[in-house]
């Protein structure tokens, strides 16, 4: 008879080290979500440091002054309250310069965007030279707009002018450009578009060579003629880029202050405010009268029409992007 000797029971295996001493992992842990969860606002941070300072800040500064009765060498004053925005609005300055700021701007835009497209629809097409024209279209952007408006001054001038000169010479009665409003106007928009066609044209180009040709081989297989072909593909395959334009357009049309200023010797919008602009009108509060409670009110102003308009294109937008997806 054997007798069988019971085995010990097997000793507990000894705890896994985790670490935790030190508390390692877990720190670790910690900061890798900290950096997974901070590391994109530290990235963009710069733009918002930037935003604030260049941005944000002199907004809100300029409706601080534009409580205030501020004046150009004593400094801040008295609280007035909405004061200065009452006194800009019930004076008829502020009207006749919002009535010229919106006159030149559809003088301005209008013909300005139809011109670049129709531009841009013939540099679409194989020319001798491309690169020459398209880079030749950009010229009038790249020249001083004070130099634009020295060119275009002395050709709109009443008495000497080449454009009264070649009226005259076909038997027409010369043209008042620096007196009569919608003349004035007339000439200010000219060079604005003179200097901007060209650069809107090119964006639009670049939209344009983006169009799959397919369509257009398509479409002439069809029968389209070119300007079927034109209407009915090009265009509505641009409409979002038109709106870009008609936005940077809009934006800088009411903000016009070069061409307006550099019209005549004086830079104050004519002796009766023919072509007086609201930029204008901010400039010869501020620095002309010294009360920059008030030219802040203009400015304040001038930003909220800015925001109206752009929020009509915003609008505008969103019901041409709901008609394409349809």
């Amino acid at each position: 008879m054997s007798v069988t000797t019971p085995t010990s029971a097997p000793a507990p295996a000894p705890e896994q080290v985790t670490g935790r001493r030190g508390g390692g992992a877990p720190r670790e842990g910690r900061l890798g979500r900290l950096d997974q969860a901070a590391s994109p606002y530290v990235y963009i941070a710069p733009f918002f440091v930037l935003f604030f300072v260049v941005g944000l800040f002199p907004l809100v500064y300029t409706g601080w002054v534009a409580l205030h009765d501020w004046d150009q060498i004593m400094g801040q004053g008295a609280f007035v309250g909405a004061q200065n925005f009452v006194d800009v609005l019930t004076g008829q300055d502020f009207w006749t310069a919002l009535v010229n700021t919106l006159s030149i701007f559809v003088l301005s835009s209008v013909p300005q965007v139809l011109a670049a497209l129709a531009i841009a629809g013939l540099l679409d097409h194989k020319l001798r030279a491309a690169t020459f024209w398209r880079m030749g279209v950009l010229l009038p952007y790249v020249v001083a707009p004070v130099a634009v408006a020295l060119i275009f001054s002395n050709l709109f001038a009443d008495r000497f002018g080449l454009i009264n000169t070649l009226l005259e010479g076909v038997g027409m009665e010369p043209v008042r450009w620096h007196s009569d409003r919608l003349a004035s106007h007339v000439a200010i928009a000219s060079m604005v578009n003179f200097r901007w066609t060209g650069y809107n044209a090119l964006i639009l180009l670049a939209a344009m060579q983006a169009i799959p040709r397919d369509l257009y081989e398509a479409a002439a297989i069809d029968g389209a003629s070119g300007l079927r072909r034109f209407v009915s593909i090009t265009i509505p395959m641009l409409r979002p880029t038109m709106i870009f334009v008609i936005i940077t357009s809009t934006i800088g049309g009411l903000q016009i202050f070069d061409e307006p200023k550099m019209y005549d010797q004086f830079g104050r919008g004519g002796s009766d405010g023919q072509w007086q602009t609201l930029t204008l009108y901010l400039y010869e509060l501020g620095w002309t009268r010294a009360d920059f409670g008030r030219a802040s009110a203009v400015a304040v102003l001038l930003f909220a029409l800015i925001v109206a308009v752009g929020l009509v294109n915003f609008a505008i937008s969103r019901r041409i992007a709901s008609e394409e997806s349809r």
